[in-house]
């Protein structure tokens, strides 16, 4: 099965769209042909890329300026989406956090639980019908290779992301022979450009250079999944390692390891 061809009353989703891999998704749906909606919180951000993408490949870009992690923001958003002819959307906004649970903001955490795992929800359920009725479309999830595992010290990440990859993979084996294609992209870390020296983290600073993976190559691979309806798709050599160590080293050894290095990440070391 392969995704609808780019038609001019039909739209392609992206939310997350202002950095990132959401704006490499965009870039690289624009590049094939498709009409965009694209949606984040930084109006300015979204205005820069659609100005971008239609000077350079021609096409239709609408951007809807909103936190998907408000409900009646969101509700807005899905009520459009779902009387519009959306071929394609790619859910991938998402927010982490870093540290003990007990001592982060509450809101923020259940901010967090609303855009990784609600809204994903929300979206997709906008859009089914009528992908369902016309036989054809593509839903793209953004979950993580951390949603394959516990991870102390960034528990309300896992945990939502855990929600988006076993819900995408579950509607993939729903949907199977719907014209409809369901993929996971369930990458690990992912960077543009090697960040300054004073600005690193210690992810930037314990992993070599060339195991990152960019986020255009992750886009691009992405899209190319779910143009074959591939269940999951894991890119890069870090996000396959901790794909692999979530699904099978047993819990009662990784979850000390994430959570060790987790709170580092939260302790900002």
């Amino acid at each position: 099965m392969s995704l609808p061809s780019p038609d001019p009353q039909s739209r392609a989703v992206v939310t997350g769209a202002s950095s990132g891999i959401g704006r490499a998704l965009a870039v690289e749906l624009a590049a094939r042909g498709y009409n965009l909606i694209v949606a984040a919180r930084r109006g300015d951000l979204l205005d820069t890329l659609a100005g971008e993408v239609t000077d350079r490949y021609g096409v239709q870009v609408e951007v809807r300026v909103v936190d998907l992690s408000d409900r009646e923001a969101r509700g807005e958003l899905s009520d459009e989406i779902a009387g519009r002819n959306i071929s394609i959307l790619c859910n991938n906004a998402g927010i982490a956090t870093f540290g003990a649970v007990a001592d982060l903001d509450p809101a923020y955490e259940r901010a967090q639980v609303e855009l990784n795992a609600v809204a994903v929800h929300d979206l997709t359920l906008a859009v089914l019908p009528g992908m369902l009725e016309r036989a054809t479309g593509g839903i793209l999830v953004t979950g993580s290779a951390a949603g394959n595992m516990a991870i102390p010290n960034n528990a309300t990440y896992a945990a939502t992301k855990a929600f988006a990859n076993t819900f995408t993979e579950s509607l993939h084996g729903e949907l199977r022979g719907s014209g409809v294609n369901v993929t996971l992209l369930a990458p690990g870390p992912v960077r543009t450009e090697v960040p300054p020296v004073q600005e690193q983290s210690i992810v930037d600073r314990l992993v070599p250079d060339a195991l990152w993976i960019s986020n255009e190559i992750t886009a691009r691979g992405s899209l190319d999944a779910l143009a074959k309806n591939r269940m999951r798709y894991v890119p890069g050599l870090i996000g396959k390692g901790l794909s692999l160590a979530g699904q099978f080293s047993p819990r009662s050894i990784s979850a000390p390891i994430a959570g060790a290095f987790y709170g580092k990440l939260g302790a900002g070391s």
